[in-house]
């Protein structure tokens, strides 16, 4: 999870996974958002995959990206569960 956090730290890899909610893309298709080299699209795309944020299929002479909407979702839970049990323990305290 720890990768998965580090990735989402950054702008550009949250913006591409918005880009990606939408969906799925081509590098090329991700990169024409973004004023930078194709090969720094390329940096963060394997960032997030590395996190299994993203994954990625071969298509022909392309690899399409997608949002890997489970990872997201155990994220979430996790941050939810983290406030809960403080919430909680903040509560007992009083």
């Amino acid at each position: 999870m720890n990768k998965a956090f580090k990735a989402l730290s950054d702008e550009t890899r949250r913006e591409i996974l918005k880009l990606l909610s939408e969906k799925d893309m081509s590098a090329g298709e991700i990169s024409d958002h973004f004023n930078m080299s194709k090969p720094s699209i390329s940096k963060h795309l394997d960032i997030l995959r590395e996190a299994e944020l993203v994954s990625s299929e071969k298509n022909g002479q392309y690899v399409i990206y997608s949002i890997n909407t489970s990872v997201l979702q155990q994220i979430l839970g996790g941050f939810l569960d983290f406030f809960n049990k403080n919430r909680k323990e903040n509560n007992n305290e009083k």
